[in-house]
């Protein structure tokens, strides 16, 4: 496996590590079963948010649905998302990424998820609840109702 302790331009404008190909495909694979709720939601990739004076870029966010017009666009957020999606990469620290979690929940993310791929769990956090991670069967997501088969991110078959 490859991995550099040398932070890219990539890691240095978004302030995350580079995505690996584990990272990509899981993303991939959540945007479809995320996009499945659409247009109750809107999901959108690697968003850049900014949030209590904090930057984030989430690997995926669920926002109410949105208007989108191809003719104005934003580049930096300032509403919380309903929910975050985190994945964690080979370079990044789980606690880094949970510390990141809690400040998107205490900025007024209502839910967020910390996809572990070696692992093949996800762990949903909430504000004031303690995180539940899931592993077989389906995810459920209290702040928008959506829910996600485990199968459906890990299974390739």
């Amino acid at each position: 496996m490859e991995t550099t302790q040398e932070r890219t331009d990539y890691e240095q404008e978004r302030g995350k590590p580079l995505p690996s190909v584990n990272h990509s495909r899981l993303q991939i694979r959540l945007s479809v079963a995320l996009f499945e709720y659409e247009p109750e939601y809107t999901v959108l990739s690697e968003l850049a948010l900014e949030l209590d004076g904090n930057r984030f870029t989430p690997d995926l966010c669920v926002y109410p649905p949105l208007e989108v017009n191809y003719q104005e666009d934003t580049v930096r957020k300032t509403e919380p998302p309903l929910l975050a999606v985190e994945i964690v990469s080979p370079s990044q620290s789980t606690q880094d990424v949970v510390d990141k979690i809690t400040a998107m929940l205490d900025a007024g993310v209502q839910s967020c998820w910390l996809v572990q791929p070696t692992t093949e769990t996800v762990t949903i956090f909430t504000p004031g609840n303690k995180p539940h991670t899931v592993s077989t069967d389906t995810i459920q997501d209290p702040a928008t109702d959506i829910e996600v088969e485990i199968s459906a991110i890990f299974d390739d078959g």
